[in-house]
């Protein structure tokens, strides 16, 4: 059984259009739980009673649907919305899936989406035929692509926020590191017993997603390979603290601070430091991460503890890469960017240079990928701000491409 999972605050406009996607599913054995949710408080502010409102309509909706399919979580009635600290679409995923994994069998399957997603007829039989495939897999971040929307300004900052995206998991999966994942709410599944072993999920108002998928990762493989993509909702959305909604509408102002694209060179940073592990288990080494490692835990030498406590080098080295996680080597990402001054632009057009130069090539044999010579002219005065949309989309597709062969040769 796959149990799907949506949290909906305000979706009574777009949530029909992702039913009739499941509706339309070649693999029959599912279930289909929705929350429905908002602040119980909301109702007592005018500003914020057209999302009420907006949420009976889809509880309306829903309630109309077949019984036998839909589970209902209403947490938007008068009396029944968050209280107090506990809301936010992190709130909402950890209570579907909690739901789920009460009423679940461990190798039944949680498919998390948002209620704007759209995905192909086969998807979930797709889901289905990734964990028979691979057993061992502790979840499935699914790939995904973003529709454009003819609104330039709208299709720009999706286009640049997408770029962003695809150039970190490229680079993680570069320096062969274990969270070389991209975490959308949108595209996750998990296997109800690997859900169980992490003793479940943490509520976060944003970035629950990431926060799932690392705290996942630290206990086993991630498959990041399927043939059937999603395709989330390309709109502006201030539901959220941080991630793909207000990353449009901060990047259609031109504010891209919290989300820079990383010169090559500081993931090299990062991959050198995870060389040093299995040095590190017989004496302190420095390494290009030490000093923010370092200032990071407070501790003259943050490996000291591991080392005492590992009895095998394996074992040591496990253990240094769940301490530089995800989190910290974004971390280190940011706090050294901050001191590059490195362009953006730049540092694109510097990681295609070094590792993808024949797509800059001018007069090659054209193919899937390539740029035309006049392309490659506009790609050497790259720019976010006003280069066409037309050819941030070539640069959105050469990354996707290339992320899929890394996703083709991941293996546990």
């Amino acid at each position: 059984m796959i149990h799907v999972a949506i949290p909906a605050m305000n979706e009574a406009d777009f949530l029909p259009t992702t039913i009739d996607c499941l509706a339309k599913q070649t693999f029959n054995s599912f279930r289909v739980w929705v929350c429905v949710n908002q602040p119980d408080h909301w109702w007592d502010y005018a500003e914020r009673l057209p999302v009420c409102e907006n949420n009976q309509h889809t509880l309306k909706y829903l309630y109309n649907q077949d019984p036998a399919r839909f589970r209902i979580l209403d947490h938007s009635s008068k009396n029944k919305g968050w209280q107090g600290k506990a809301h936010g679409v992190g709130q909402a995923r950890k209570v579907l899936m909690d739901s789920i994994n009460q009423h679940a069998g461990p190798e039944d399957i949680i498919l998390s989406l948002d209620a704007d997603t759209l995905f192909g007829p086969d998807y979930l039989h797709s889901v289905n035929g990734i964990f028979s495939r691979h057993p061992a897999a502790v979840a499935l971040s699914n790939p995904y692509y973003h529709p454009l929307t003819r609104d330039d300004r709208l299709d720009r900052a999706m286009l640049r926020y997408e770029i962003y995206m695809r150039y970190y998991a490229i680079n993680m999966w570069r320096i062969c590191s274990p969270y070389s994942f991209t975490a959308l709410g949108s595209a996750i599944a998990i296997p109800v017993h690997a859900y169980r072993k992490i003793g479940g999920m943490t509520a976060k108002k944003s970035g629950e997603d990431f926060y799932l998928l690392q705290k996942l990762r630290k206990t086993g493989w991630i498959c990041n390979h399927n043939n059937q993509p999603v395709y989330p909702g390309t709109r502006y959305s201030d539901r959220v603290y941080f991630g793909t909604g207000p990353a449009l509408i901060k990047g259609s102002k031109g504010d891209w601070d919290s989300y820079p694209v990383y010169d090559h060179r500081l993931f090299d940073k990062v991959g050198k430091t995870c060389d040093y592990f299995p040095d590190l288990y017989t004496k302190p080494v420095e390494t290009p991460m030490s000093d923010f490692i370092r200032k990071k835990f407070r501790e003259s030498d943050p490996f000291h503890t591991i080392r005492q406590n590992a009895s095998t080098k394996e074992g040591f080295v496990k253990a240094c890469y769940q301490k530089i996680d995800g989190l910290r080597i974004l971390q280190f990402l940011k706090e050294s960017a901050a001191k590059n001054m490195v362009s953006d632009e730049s540092a694109l057009i510097s990681y295609l240079q070094r590792f993808h130069p024949q797509y800059l090539l001018p007069g090659q044999k054209r193919g899937t990928g390539y740029f035309t010579d006049s392309e490659i002219q506009d790609l050497h005065a790259l720019d976010f701000k006003t280069t066409g949309i037309t050819l941030l989309n070539k640069i959105r597709n050469l990354l996707r491409m290339i992320e899929i062969i890394h996703q083709e040769t991941d293996r546990p």
